[in-house]
């Protein structure tokens, strides 16, 4: 690589940067002016909290991508910027064009997501299988679910016994 390759990827690193930097600060407080949620909707309070999460995600990504652009950065400092840091291969340049916070070859990228870390919600909530059912056979049909039902009341108006009824209200009570 030469020097003018490298001095437009330290261009581009530090244009990446700077548009990272300036992004407007989203360090609002995450209060609602609400004296109280009493009254909120569940809706509303939840599409709050998403804003929040997914703020705070963008935040974490964002810091996440100016380490990145730093370390690559100081590489070019030490010159060792568009060698492996794994393997010690020269990195070809067109996946420094493409990628240019990148310090491995193509084949010591990571291409697998991290699945150990978790979203921090999942220590606190717990699944319905917490609580398992009592229930021996766990197939239910209509017939079940109405007895179940059932047990809490039925509406017995005189509208719902039929032709038993003369038609007239006073002679069904």
């Amino acid at each position: 690589m030469n020097e003018q390759q490298l001095q437009h990827l330290k261009n581009e690193l530090l244009d990446e940067l700077k548009r990272i930097e300036e992004r407007p600060d989203n360090d609002r407080v995450f209060e609602s002016t609400e004296l109280s949620n009493y009254d909120n909707h569940p809706a509303d309070q939840a599409t709050d909290l998403t804003d929040q999460a997914t703020e705070l995600a963008m935040d974490k990504f964002h810091d996440f991508q100016k380490e990145e652009i730093k370390e690559a950065l100081r590489a070019m400092e030490n010159g060792t910027y568009g060698t492996c840091v794994v393997c010690g291969k020269e990195i070809p340049y067109e996946r420094l064009e493409a990628m240019p916070r990148t310090l491995t070859c193509i084949e010591h990228a990571e291409d697998t997501l991290d699945t150990t870390e978790r979203s921090v919600e999942e220590g606190v909530l717990t699944g319905n299988t917490s609580h398992p059912s009592n229930l021996k056979d766990y197939r239910v049909d209509g017939e079940d679910s109405f007895l179940v039902v059932e047990e809490y009341g039925s509406s017995d108006s005189p509208s719902d016994k039929g032709s038993e009824s003369d038609g007239t209200y006073d002679t069904d009570l």
